[in-house]
């Protein structure tokens, strides 16, 4: 293998640095096509094992729990055998699971595949952000929003292709194309990403190493602190992802078109504020990116959740996007840097329990309230998350 140097980051090639960001990239792009084209094949799913809505909503779980589950191994996993392999590994198994729910045709069976498909979805996320948090720190530079925002172009792609295919392809033969699709990128990216070890810690900054170490209390709380900030932006992501569209027709009487919109707006805003991510942590810090991003999705989610027109709201639902846009990297990113691979589990296993919390809990809300007030709770925890990043500035 052509092993880059293990010694100090100065000495490591600028052309390597710059190959593995861009095979890493081509990752988390992967990542987020795959699950996007599972995804809007969903309804179909569902009409093909006759499952009621809430048993599809059990069956859903099986992502979810898949994933966070895996989460708390893999990061040992890095530890051990290295992030590079273990993204690789990941990432067949995902290609590969991502084709087995259109063979089920019983909601316990689909449950089963989704657990596995959750399990290799969980794994890549923390591998491939373990191996980010490596190069930022080689590179000295915030470059984490980057990773992010092709993991939301490679999901723009997924849906929208299989938007448009939906209608002419069968499940089973799109998710299979998807398979075919990862398999290949994988068998062109995994080879180069496995020659490529990952970059030394910087001469100032402490080498963590694969083996494991034990956290002081001060780490383990920091680690925590950043997770929760994960959550919050999680719990916001998800929101708007089931109940946004719901909103926009229910309580503004959109048309279902401009409804579905809201969605849209609102993930390529985020993906607007990611490309321009590493510039602002540059100019900004991370401070100031954490408060000022919770602080303006806060306001966007209360403009989004309680404006009386749809083009009020979806302006909201912009600004939401663009608020909540870094919050995430640069949380993983520090968790990351405090404590390595467990560090990227931790604060992605919280993150996502975010995501899996925010849809029930607006719904929740919704029954004892309305769906307007209910939605304000995202822009309370993107208020409680800018809060966080100012108190623990230092």
């Amino acid at each position: 293998m052509n092993k880059l140097t293990s010694g100090s980051a100065d000495t490591t090639k600028p052309s390597d640095l710059t190959r593995l960001r861009i095979v890493l990239t081509v990752f988390f792009a992967l990542d987020g096509f795959i699950f996007a084209g599972w995804v809007v094949r969903i309804p179909a799913i569902k009409e093909q094992t006759g499952a009621s809505s809430s048993a599809l909503g059990l069956a859903l779980l099986g992502v979810s729990v898949g994933a966070v589950i895996t989460m708390v191994f893999t990061g040992r996993l890095c530890r051990r055998y290295g992030s590079h392999p273990v993204t690789v590994v990941c990432a067949v198994l995902l290609s590969l699971s991502v084709a087995l729910p259109p063979l089920t045709h019983s909601v316990a069976a689909l449950a089963a595949v989704l657990l596995v498909f959750g399990a290799a979805y969980g794994g890549i996320n923390v591998a491939f952000n373990s191996a980010a948090v490596d190069l930022v720190a080689a590179m000295r530079r915030p470059i984490m929003p980057s990773f992010h925002a092709a993991f939301s172009l490679g999901g723009m792609v997924g849906a929208g292709v299989g938007g448009l295919i939906a209608g002419s392809l069968s499940p089973t033969r799109h998710l299979l194309g998807l398979t075919l699709i990862g398999l290949l990128v994988t068998a062109i990216a995994g080879p180069a990403l496995l020659r490529l070890s990952p970059p030394a810690a910087p001469t100032d900054q402490p080498d963590k190493g694969n083996a494991p170490r034990r956290l002081d209390a001060r780490t383990r709380r920091l680690v925590l602190i950043f997770g929760f900030i994960a959550l919050c932006t999680a719990f916001g992501e998800g929101a708007l992802a089931d109940w946004g569209a719901l909103h926009l027709e229910q309580d503004l009487n959109a048309h279902p078109g401009m409804a579905a919109a809201g969605y849209s707006l609102f993930a390529g805003a985020m993906t607007l504020g990611r490309l321009s991510g590493t510039t602002l942590l540059e100019r900004l810090g991370q401070t100031r990116v954490i408060v000022v991003g919770g602080a303006t999705a806060a306001a966007g989610m209360l403009l989004g959740a309680l404006a009386p027109t749809t083009w009020l709201a979806l302006i909201g639902f912009a600004i939401t996007g663009i608020g909540l846009a870094n919050l995430f990297p640069v949380a993983v990113e520090r968790a990351g840097a405090a404590a390595g691979p467990n560090g990227v589990a931790t604060a992605s296993t919280l993150g996502y329990g975010g995501m899996l919390l925010g849809p029930p809990a607006i719904g929740f809300m919704a029954d004892w309230f309305t769906l307007p007030i209910a939605l304000t709770s995202v822009a309370a925890l993107a208020g409680v998350a800018a809060v966080i990043g100012y108190t623990t500035r230092r």
